[in-house]
C-alpha cells in the first residue's frame, strides 16, 4: 500500500479540483467524481483501490450518517414525519420488493433472496447526491427537508431488508418468524443503544475536563463506538448512528462549548467532504475489476448492461408512483386526519420522485458482500450484483443528477408558506434579541450599564447598529455580563426554534452561529 501512497495524494488533489470545477460549471460534484473515476479507472498502469468488504461500512457509514444528523432538523423531521417515514419504509420495501421480482423473473440464476440483496443494495436514495444538486436551483423548504429526513432512515430500512435477504442466501432458509424478532430487535435496540451511548458520551463531555481538541476527538469517536456497539449485539448500527446523532445534536448547546462547536464544525465539514470525495470517486475507479469478474462468471457485458438499466427502470418507475401515490394517499387522509399539508401540488412529487440518485451507501451495500459463503463457495452472482449497482448509480447520478437542475427550473415549484420569509424572520429575530438584551440590562446590571462604556456600546450598537471606539479594555467584569447576554440570547433562539414551527431551523442555526463567534471573539479580547 506504501508504494501507492502518492496516487492516493493524487487522488484526494484531484476530487477538490473537480469538485471546484463543479462549483464552477454548476454541476454536482458526485457525477463529476464518478465520471472521472471511470475514465482514470482505464488508464494502464493505475493503482486498484481495494476496500475490505467487512470494513467497507464501518469506514464510511458511521461518520457520513452522523454528520447528517447534526445537519438535519429535528422539527422539520418531526413536522413531515408521515412523508418521511412512508418514503424510508414504505417505499424502501416496495421498491425491494419490486426489484426482487423482476430480477428473479429476467436474470437467469437470480433466487429472490438474491433479488431482495440486490432491492436492498439499490432502494435507498442518496442524500449527498441531492443535496449536492439541489445546491444550483432553488427549492421549497419542504422539499429539502423530506429529502434530507428520507435519506437518514432509509439507510437503515434498506440495510435491514440486505441483512436478511444475506441471511437467506447464505443459509437457503428464511424462517419469518424469526426474523420478525430479529427485525423488531434491530430497530428498538439501534435507537436504544444510539441514545445510551450518545447519552454517555454527552455525560463525558460534559464531567470531564476537556478542551476543544478531546472535545472534537469524542466527537469523531462517538459515531464509531455507536455503530461498533449496535452491530456487536446484533441491532441496526445505522439506526444507532441516526438516532444518537440526533439527540447530540438536539442538544448541542447543553455540552459543548462555543469553540468546540465552532472548530468542530470546520473539522467535520472537511472530514465528511473528503469521506464523499473519496467514496464516489472509488465507484468509478472500481468498474474494471468487476468487469473482469463478469468475464470471469461468463456474463456478457451488453446482457449485464442490460439488466441493470431493467433495474434502474424499475426504481425510476417505482419512485414515481410512490411520488403521485404520497399525493394521492395525502389528499384521503386530509379527510380523516390532520396532515401537514393538505394540498402539496403535482409539481412537487414530480421533482421528489426524480431525486432518486444512488450512490454512497448502495455502492457500500455491494462491495460488502462476501467474496465466498460460509462453506467456502463463491458467493452467487456478487459480479453482476456489483456491475448492476454500478449501473443504477451512473444512470441515475448521470441522468437524474444532469437533468434535474433545468426541471425545477422548467416546471416551476410553487412558493409553499411553510415558513416565514427570511428576510423578515431575520428582521424578527434581531428585534427580539436586542430587546432581551436590553431588558436583561435594565433589570440586572442598571448601575454597571450607567458607568460602562462598553455596555453603553452594546446598547448603542442594538438601538442604532453604530459602531465605537475598539481601543478601549473590557474588564472581566463587563465580559461576564455580555457572556450571559449571549446566553439569554442563545436560549431565546432555543426556544424560538422549539416552539414556532414557521420559522426555518437554518436561520436559527445562522443566529446561534453568530453567538457562537462574539462568545468566541469575547474570549479572545
Amino acid at each position: 500500500m506504501i508504494e501507492h501512497f502518492p496516487f492516493y495524494l493524487i487522488v484526494v488533489v484531484l476530487i477538490v479540483l473537480l469538485i471546484m470545477l463543479g462549483n464552477k460549471i454548476k454541476v454536482a460534484y458526485p457525477v463529476l467524481l464518478v465520471l472521472a473515476g471511470l475514465f482514470i479507472s482505464f488508464v494502464p498502469g493505475i493503482p486498484v483501490l481495494k476496500i475490505d468488504p467487512e470494513l467497507i461500512f464501518i469506514i464510511f457509514l458511521p461518520p457520513l450518517l452522523y454528520e447528517a444528523s447534526w445537519a438535519n432538523s429535528w422539527k422539520e423531521l418531526w413536522h413531515w414525519r408521515r412523508i418521511i417515514g412512508s418514503f424510508a419504509f414504505v417505499v424502501v420495501f416496495l421498491t425491494a420488493i419490486s426489484v426482487a421480482f423482476v430480477a428473479n423473473s429476467f436474470i437467469p440464476g437470480f433466487s429472490l433472496a438474491l433479488g431482495f440483496l440486490l432491492g436492498g443494495i439499490v432502494s435507498p436514495p442518496d442524500a449527498v447526491s441531492a443535496s449536492a444538486i439541489l445546491k444550483f436551483v432553488k427549492v421549497p423548504k419542504r422539499m429539502s427537508s423530506i429529502l434530507e429526513g428520507e435519506s437518514l432512515l432509509n439507510d437503515a430500512s434498506s440495510l435491514i431488508i440486505f441483512r436478511f435477504a444475506a441471511i437467506a442466501v447464505t443459509t437457503g432458509q428464511f424462517v419469518w418468524y424469526n426474523a420478525a424478532f430479529s427485525f423488531t430487535w434491530m430497530v428498538i435496540g439501534g435507537i436504544g443503544i444510539g441514545l445510551l451511548v450518545g447519552l454517555v458520551f454527552l455525560k463525558a463531555h460534559k464531567k470531564l475536563p476537556t478542551d476543544v481538541n478531546m472535545d472534537i476527538i469524542l466527537t469523531l469517536v462517538t459515531p464509531y463506538a455507536m455503530y461498533i456497539v449496535a452491530e456487536e449485539v446484533h441491532a441496526s448500527g445505522v439506526l444507532s448512528v441516526v438516532s444518537g446523532g440526533l439527540f447530540l445534536s438536539y442538544h448541542r448547546h447543553a455540552f459543548l462549548s462555543s469553540s468546540s462547536r465552532l472548530r468542530g464544525e470546520n473539522v467535520w465539514q472537511s472530514f465528511v467532504f473528503l469521506l464523499n470525495g473519496l467514496v464516489f470517486m472509488l465507484i468509478g475507479l472500481d468498474l474494471p475489476e468487476i468487469i473482469a469478474g463478469l468475464k470471469k462468471e461468463g456474463i456478457s457485458f451488453y446482457q449485464a448492461t442490460g439488466y441493470g438499466l431493467l433495474i434502474t427502470l424499475v426504481l425510476i418507475i417505482g419512485r414515481m408512483v410512490a411520488a403521485y401515490g404520497a399525493l394521492i394517499t395525502t389528499k384521503i387522509a386530509s379527510h380523516f386526519i390532520t396532515v401537514a399539508d393538505k394540498n402539496p401540488g403535482t409539481k412537487t412529487p414530480l421533482i421528489l420522485g426524480w431525486t432518486g440518485m444512488r450512490g454512497v451507501v448502495s455502492l457500500a451495500a455491494a462491495l460488502s458482500i462476501p467474496i465466498t459463503l460460509d462453506n467456502g463457495a463463491a458467493f452467487p452472482q456478487r459480479n453482476l450484483i456489483l456491475y448492476i449497482t454500478f449501473v443504477v448509480i451512473l444512470v441515475t447520478l448521470v441522468a437524474q443528477g444532469l437533468t434535474l437542475p433545468a426541471m425545477i427550473k422548467k416546471i416551476g415549484l410553487p412558493d409553499f408558506d411553510d415558513h416565514l420569509p427570511g428576510e423578515e424572520t431575520e428582521k424578527q429575530i434581531r428585534e427580539e434579541l436586542a430587546r432581551e438584551s436590553l431588558q436583561y440590562l435594565n433589570l440586572h446590571h442598571k448601575i454597571e450599564t450607567e458607568q460602562s462604556f462598553h455596555l453603553q456600546k452594546m446598547i448603542r450598537y442594538w438601538e442604532n447598529q453604530l459602531q465605537a471606539d475598539e481601543t478601549h479594555v473590557v474588564s472581566d467584569e463587563i465580559k461576564s455580563i455580555y457572556k450571559n447576554i449571549l446566553d439569554r440570547q442563545r436560549e431565546l433562539l432555543l426556544f424560538k426554534n422549539k416552539n414556532e414551527q414557521r420559522i426555518d431551523e437554518e436561520i436559527i442555526r445562522k443566529f446561534l452561529h453568530q453567538i457562537d463567534l462574539e462568545e468566541e471573539k469575547l474570549r479572545l479580547e
